[in-house]
């Protein structure tokens, strides 16, 4: 039997014989497609009924790589186990390759994921009443719409910018080069900066190209990224540890959470590999921008 019938009668099963919420089905059913994802990207070629242990422990970690908390990580392992447990109940298997499945040790501390509304209070606590406060929600609408690095955003060029097909070029690691999704709330808020702004600051030799700049007329650094985002967490007393990494790994863990497929966000993010060191086909540039417009929060709740 394959993928796609199981997932289904497994939804039947949580509907009907477990009487869970709509929404609680919809989580275990997007679990159970990542998983599905995940197989898929690894050329294995295995239906559900043939997955062993170590596919599953690889997944946690492919999972846990790409930035999903360790919250997240056992949500999804709960719904791997549900979904085995069914199997079972159906007859399908005879044994549980998820029985011994336990969520992978975190050996480095990941910056705290923050909440959709707590992205807004950031954002919110911005002054716009000057040109620096302008600027500064620029980039950390860009920061948040296209889960870039802080290297990546203070180096974001405007002959990068593609707002009119929705695109950003980017230089990521190692001088590679991809393009990535922005959302139509940070593209007007780049125009604005861009047109309204920065047009009137003279920029230096050297960065008459670089988007975002002092008032100096230099690139912002990474220094001053930080520091931007120290103080609006203070101002929004926001008591969690928040870097600018902090949006990116938001916006990998809204995207999945909402539903997006696990390829796509890896592609966006910029990563070559997760666990290992194979190069997966590069994604249609269309239906990354779609992922982006259907799962990401800016877009799904049309905020301005």
């Amino acid at each position: 039997m394959n993928w796609k019938s199981l997932i289904k009668g497994f939804g039947s099963y949580l509907k009907l014989e477990r009487s869970l919420s709509a929404n609680t089905v919809e989580a275990y059913i997007h679990d159970m497609e990542k998983l599905e994802q995940f197989i898929q990207l690894r050329n294995y070629n295995l239906s559900p009924l043939q997955i062993e242990l170590t596919h599953l422990q690889e997944f946690i970690r492919y999972i846990a790589e790409l930035g999903l908390t360790p919250t997240s990580q056992s949500r999804i392992l709960s719904g791997i186990k549900a979904f085995y447990k069914y199997l079972l109940m159906e007859n399908l298997l005879n044994d549980n390759p998820s029985m011994l499945l336990e969520s992978p040790r975190i050996t480095r501390k990941l910056p705290d994921v923050l909440s959709v509304e707590e992205i807004d209070k950031l954002i919110g606590a911005i002054d716009r009443s000057t040109p620096e406060g302008e600027r500064n929600k620029a980039m950390l609408e860009t920061l948040y719409s296209s889960g870039l690095r802080v290297s990546e955003l203070v180096g974001l060029k405007i002959s990068n910018l593609f707002l009119d097909t929705g695109f950003l070029r980017i230089t990521g690691k190692g001088d590679k080069e991809r393009l990535v999704p922005v959302g139509s709330v940070a593209q007007k808020h780049i125009l604005h900066y861009k047109e309204e702004v920065r047009c009137h600051i003279t920029p230096k030799k050297g960065s008459e190209d670089i988007l975002f700049l002092s008032k100096r007329g230099t690139g912002i650094t990474r220094v001053m990224v930080f520091t931007i985002i120290k103080r609006l967490a203070e101002h929004a007393q926001l008591k969690k540890k928040i870097s600018p990494h902090s949006f990116r790994h938001s916006f990998a863990t809204h995207l999945i959470e909402g539903g997006a497929d696990l390829r796509a966000v890896q592609e966006m993010l910029g990563h070559v590999s997760i666990t290992t060191t194979e190069i997966y086909t590069h994604l249609d540039r269309e239906f990354l921008r779609s992922e982006i417009i259907r799962f990401h929060p800016r877009n799904k709740e049309k905020q301005q």
